[in-house]
């Protein structure tokens, strides 16, 4: 990552060398803007970019900025005069764009801040391409090397953005590749359910190994938790647990890296997961038919009509192989408009018996995001690795409280031990999983 202002600010000098000092420091900041490495945020901006700055939309790498220099360096002496019929175009073009799938915000006179919370990071930034070119070209009539403009946010600290370039390479191609509303779905793209979808009812098996968009080959596995509601500590059921696997290294991809994978990659994990599941829990001996079945999708599959219409098949025939019917959990939600959310549950909850909102990160400002966005209820595992019962109980009281102030119902994955899951009980959790074993 390029250095930021304090890597490359100078050590202090002498009382007496303080100017030069200034200026080497100053020189230096200069420098690594020029670079793209620091890009600073206006006063007025620093709200909205601190809101909509989310740390795991940043890893996942759904947040890039792309910057208007070449047209200012263009305009010269004419950009004071130009200038707010520039943004007002920008503006207009983003508002269209992006819409509610997703944010933006000016962030300097030159730099527009731009989150892609549906869309993999590739395709993110390949949009801000295009929407940074048809700038370009309305008022040049040219772009050219416009991708060098575009750069992808890595952290946010201080009142300035930390950048580096995007893969020119890539981008450009994927660019080229896009239609005109690829970011979208056309119009209609929180279309309700269609009962009529041509769409088959016998579920394709779609599990076998396929090749992302970036060129890795995947490979989908799940596996089946059981999960109890907590009162009378009853089996309701299992949940789906997914793992998604670099075939040619055997690495096991993170909730970032899944995250940072194209929608089109998305929904073909959630369709082998989905299929692998099924296939786990038709072969259960279990002398009793489950309650219901945890279902993972991720919420690009669902805002898509294309990925909806897709999932109809293998969810019904999930909820046949069970007796109340299936319970969706929406996954990579974070940072995703409230309103964006709301249209999505409403739209699924026909299909669900429960509409879960799944969090990666159970952080009081995430659950805090999802009150109001329509889940019934709220997941999240517990910490990994070594943690003492008194860091567990207060990781568990700041956590369970904050969900519930959000949802109804809390479900926790992976407590691990009976004496855990008594805590989760006593702190108002209703549901929970104790390991996958």
């Amino acid at each position: 990552m390029p250095e930021s202002a304090e890597a490359v600010a100078l050590p202090k000098e002498a009382a007496g060398a303080r100017p030069a000092s200034q200026g080497a420091q100053l020189g230096a900041l200069a420098k690594a803007q020029l670079a793209g490495a620091l890009r600073l945020v206006s006063a007025e901006a620093l709200p909205d970019v601190e809101r909509y700055c989310d740390p795991v939309l940043v890893a996942a790498g759904k947040v890039s900025l792309f910057s208007l220099e070449a047209l200012q360096k263009a305009f010269g002496g004419r950009w004071a005069a130009r200038r707010e019929e520039v943004f007002a175009f920008a503006d207009a073009l983003l508002t269209r764009s992006v819409g509610d799938r997703g944010a933006f915000r000016r962030v300097s006179d030159s730099d527009y801040f731009v989150v892609h919370s549906t869309l993999g990071e590739l395709t993110g930034q390949a949009a801000s391409l295009r929407y940074l070119r048809e700038i370009l070209i309305h008022f040049l009539g040219k772009a050219d090397k416009a991708v060098q403009s575009v750069l992808k946010v890595t952290r946010f600290r201080k009142g300035r953005l930390e950048t580096e370039p995007v893969d020119a390479r890539r981008v450009e191609a994927l660019a080229a590749d896009l239609g005109p509303h690829a970011e979208t779905d056309g119009p209609d793209w929180l279309a309700a359910f269609q009962e009529t979808s041509d769409i088959t009812t016998r579920l394709v098996d779609r599990s076998s190994p396929f090749v992302a968009s970036d060129g890795r080959t995947l490979r989908i596995t799940a596996t089946l938790e059981p999960v109890y509601e907590l009162k009378n500590f009853t089996r309701i059921g299992f949940r789906m647990i997914r793992r998604i696997i670099v075939v040619d290294t055997g690495e096991e991809l993170s909730a970032k890296q899944i995250a940072a994978l194209s929608t089109g990659d998305l929904l073909r994990a959630d369709m082998a997961t989905i299929t692998r599941g099924i296939a786990r829990l038709k072969a259960e001996d279990a002398d009793e038919e489950q309650l219901s079945l945890i279902v993972p999708v991720s919420f690009s599959s669902l805002a898509s009509p294309r990925g909806r219409a897709e999932l109809v098949a293998p969810v019904r025939e999930a909820a046949a192989l069970v007796r109340l019917g299936v319970i969706c959990e929406v996954h990579d939600i974070e940072g995703v408009p409230q309103s964006a959310l709301q249209a999505v549950n409403a739209l699924i909850r026909p299909l669900s018996l429960l509409v879960v909102g799944r969090l990666t990160q159970p952080t009081a400002a995430a659950f805090a995001k999802l009150g109001g966005a329509g889940f019934q209820a709220i997941a999240f595992e517990c910490p990994h690795g070594a943690v003492s019962d008194a860091e567990f109980l207060g990781w568990a009281q700041a956590a369970v409280t904050a969900a519930r102030r959000a949802a109804k119902s809390v479900l926790v994955y992976r407590a691990g031990t009976m004496k855990r899951a008594g805590a989760l009980v006593s702190l108002g959790a209703t549901h929970m999983s104790l390991d996958a074993g």
